[in-house]
């Protein structure tokens, strides 16, 4: 491949990791740490991809073109199990979801990082896994191989974890999440049978593209804790629901809040309130249709919206969630009950009532049934 095909293939890569970059930041503002190690991905790509072009500078004898080739590919060796050792962050992240744990890795990747850049930096003396000869040509060294393996088996190990964890992800995260592998494995294969075909940093390029479109893009929708939709996605497809309904096709929605939850937090501590939320979203989308929607709006507040349009469908869904939560109370598997107040209605079409005035009115309907449920405390 020329120098100049290699140019123009690396600046469409960055500029494709651009459009990512930007509509990651314009569809999030929350800065997860999932959020965070993604775009660290995509500004490390953007850089080792400027960064290839200056190593493309063989056989050229002038001293700058010299010292180009000499950076460029120091920088390649270097930076590339950086790369992979973010990967395999996300990809715990998104098995376990738990940032602590997470975090933990960190030391041993740093370790293993250290390790690698001691052995790029005697390779300059030693010319162990390359070297530039004195037409400027760059050469592969005898332990080329063992260069490559860093990169490699932190791969690897991300792509176990994906395996062994497969039920802890979703199915569509799970095959984007195993897929990402696939592209770089097959260029390091390419890039060790055939000399001179480098291509790895533009495969790493397609399997980000392949993680925003399938797990980013949905992740940044969803609640992390529980897994379902969150506030910002929930008043956009509120938003969207209004605007189409008719006087033939409405909709119902049903907000919840868990009356206990303070009680249960300072009782059993945060790590059993945040079970509680996790189990009241499992209850409540045991409760609905696979087609229903479900949303932790903030804190311990939730909101269906359901494709219903009369009061004995809603009603009956009123009454499975009553019998789902009076159900997990009995087995007493925690050591908490849950109890919900609820705020429900049909929207009327005619009332013309937009986003904020609709939820204004659903959560007036949920504070008089919590009044209710605190009256009745009191008369116990």
């Amino acid at each position: 491949m020329t120098l100049t095909n290699n140019i123009i293939i690396n600046i469409y890569s960055i500029l494709i990791l651009l459009v990512i970059y930007h509509n990651t930041n314009k569809l999030d503002n929350e800065q997860k740490f999932n959020d965070k190690i993604f775009k660290s991905m995509i500004k490390l790509t953007s850089v080792l991809l400027f960064i290839d072009i200056l190593s493309r500078f063989d056989g050229n004898p002038d001293s700058f073109y010299f010292f180009f080739n000499h950076v460029g590919n120091f920088f390649i060796f270097l930076l590339s199990p950086v790369l992979a050792s973010l990967w395999l962050l996300y990809v715990h992240y998104q098995v376990f979801n738990l940032e602590k744990k997470t975090r933990k890795l960190i030391k041993p990747l740093i370790g293993i990082n250290l390790l690698n850049a001691f052995l790029v930096v005697l390779n300059l003396f030693f010319g162990w896994f390359y070297y530039i000869d004195i037409n400027n040509i760059y050469n592969r060294g005898p332990y080329f191989l063992v260069s490559t393996l860093f990169s490699v088996i932190l791969i690897l190990f991300a792509s176990i974890l994906i395996i062994r964890y497969r039920n802890n992800i979703g199915r569509k995260y799970y095959l984007s999440l195993a897929l990402f592998a696939v592209p770089p494995l097959i260029s390091i294969v390419l890039l060790i049978l055939f000399y001179g075909i480098s291509i790895v940093l533009n495969s790493i390029v397609l399997s980000l593209l392949i993680a925003f479109l399938y797990i980013q893009n949905k992740s940044m929708g969803t609640d992390h804790l529980t897994g379902l939709y969150n506030r910002k996605r929930f008043e956009s497809y509120l938003k969207e629901k209004i605007n189409s309904s008719t006087r033939n096709r409405t909709f119902s929605a049903i907000m919840l809040d868990i009356n206990n939850f303070k009680t249960i937090n300072d009782t059993f501590g945060h790590e059993m309130g945040d079970k509680a939320l996790e189990v009241s979203g499992k209850l409540l989308k045991s409760s609905i249709r696979t087609n229903d929607f479900l949303a932790r709006y903030g804190g311990d507040e939730f909101f269906l919206i359901l494709d219903i349009s009369n009061q004995r469908e809603l009603k009956a869904t009123i009454n499975r969630i009553n019998d789902k939560i009076n159900e997990f109370n009995s087995r007493g598997v925690y050591p908490f009950e849950l109890y919900f107040s609820m705020g429900y209605a049909i929207y009327d079409y005619k009332s013309k009532m937009g986003v904020n005035k609709f939820l204004k009115h659903i959560d007036n309907l949920m504070y008089e049934d919590k009044e209710e449920y605190r009256q009745s405390l009191l008369f116990k």
